[in-house]
């Protein structure tokens, strides 16, 4: 059918004509369909039998525009195909890890999948101080797998480059290199911050070496093709309950630098670690806070050492072949070759999520942990903390040794806050 966009009353007439629907559906009489959507692009809706909640399925339908900005600013739908493709891929690498696809309408840009009724959005869990034991192994395979097996580490040459044409994604891209790179450091009119942060954030956009630094970063996201990456890796893209973890909404993917969805992770926690400043009082907040850092070092160092020991593990990449290390000394040297990337791997970590924490605080976008704080001199207490920690994170990523010193950072600007 011609590409038209979906409501609430047209889901189901849609869904009884896909082929694929009929062995998930017993009787489409019975669906109800709810719009949830609640992000910057797309229509979201679910459809579940009223009489058994098991048969639900999620469907996505991209809009012809960016839904934040509204209709004048155009966005191409085949966004909707990166996404599947890179589901597809995930779910090979990382089973389990990411929603199950049903069927996908390209030219109703549209994409039919795995309902996770019983789990929820992180970002909001974690404003809640919710706690997940197993989300930093869930997390750290995912990344581990997805960035080790689908680089020039792993993968030959050919098989990297067939790979990476297949997710060019150039529109997308273009969108983070001009909100997360570009615009939030320069007078542009989509531009929103809290006003009671204004003295910060033109300080930011007059500040030289922050500016630079911050085009350092756009240059390694816009030419760093190390591997697939999901692109948009915040605590909104994660659903989970206790024993679970899904990464959900992939649709920014491409070949890019594994640093940026580390950083994503990281960052984002950390986010939250600073609004508890505004949503929880002191004696939960110190404990909650504790957990979260806790959470940040174990994510990397888990991180760290699973994607070492793919790499130990399987060495068939054409960047560096096994062989190349056959010589008295090799084994030393290999290990050595392998603590110097995981350690650019770190410094590169600390300048894309500095860069993220300051556009999350004077670009188009905020985040929900932020927003959701009512009283505009609470939130300035986060924001201003996000400022400073997101500048240092940049400006001095290049003497980053170790994971404790991103946190030492973080925990250096908050001894400044009195709550």
């Amino acid at each position: 059918m011609a590409y038209c966009p979906l409501d609430e009353r047209s889901v189901v007439e849609y869904l009884a004509r896909r082929p694929a629907m009929g062995s998930l559906f017993s009787d489409f009489n019975n669906l109800t369909v709810r719009e949830v959507g609640d992000g910057n692009l797309n229509l979201v809706f679910i459809a579940e039998n009223r009489f058994n909640p098991d048969e639900s399925v999620v469907l996505k339908q991209a809009l012809p525009f960016l839904r934040v900005a509204g209709e004048s600013w155009p966005l191409t739908r085949e966004r909707v195909r990166y996404e599947v493709q890179a589901l597809l891929k995930q779910n090979e690498l990382a089973p389990g890890l990411v929603p199950q696809v049903y069927d996908f309408d390209e030219e109703m840009s549209l994409l039919i999948m795995e309902h996770l009724r019983d789990h929820e959005i992180m970002r909001k869990a974690l404003v809640a101080r919710k706690r997940f034991p197993h989300f930093v192994d869930h997390i750290t395979t995912f990344l581990a797998n997805l960035l080790f097996f689908t680089s020039d580490l792993y993968l030959t040459s050919q098989e990297k480059k067939l790979l990476e044409a297949r997710f060019v994604n150039e529109q997308l891209r273009k969108l983070q290199e001009d909100f997360i790179y570009t615009h939030p450091y320069m007078n542009s009119p989509e531009n929103r911050w809290n006003p009671l942060v204004d003295d910060a954030v033109q300080a930011v956009k007059a500040n030289p070496a922050l500016k630079l630094a911050i085009m350092e970063m756009k240059e390694a996201y816009m030419t760093h093709a190390e591997a697939l990456i999901h692109a948009d890796l915040h605590t909104g893209s994660i659903m989970l309950n206790c024993s679970d973890t899904r990464v959900i909404d992939p649709e920014f993917a491409f070949f890019g630098p594994m640093a940026y969805d580390v950083a994503a992770v990281l960052q984002n926690l950390i986010l939250n670690y600073l609004s508890h400043f505004a949503h929880t009082s002191s004696e939960e907040r110190v404990a909650y806070q504790d957990y979260l850092l806790q959470m940040v070092r174990e994510i990397w160092q888990e991180f760290a050492r699973k994607f070492d020991a793919l790499w130990r593990a399987h060495p068939r990449g054409d960047l560096v072949p096994a062989s190349y290390w056959d010589f008295p000394g090799g084994a030393e040297a290999f290990a050595e070759y392998r603590r110097r990337y995981l350690h650019r791997l770190l410094q590169e970590t600390a300048g894309h999520g500095g860069t993220k924490f300051l556009r999350r605080v004077m670009g188009i976008v905020s985040v929900w942990d932020l927003t959701s704080i009512a009283d505009l001199t609470q939130r300035a207490v986060a924001e201003r903390l996000a400022i400073r920690i997101g500048s240092r994170w940049v400006l001095e990523r290049k003497a980053i040794a170790s994971i404790d010193d991103l946190i030492g950072i973080v925990l250096e600007e908050a001894s400044t806050v009195t709550v």
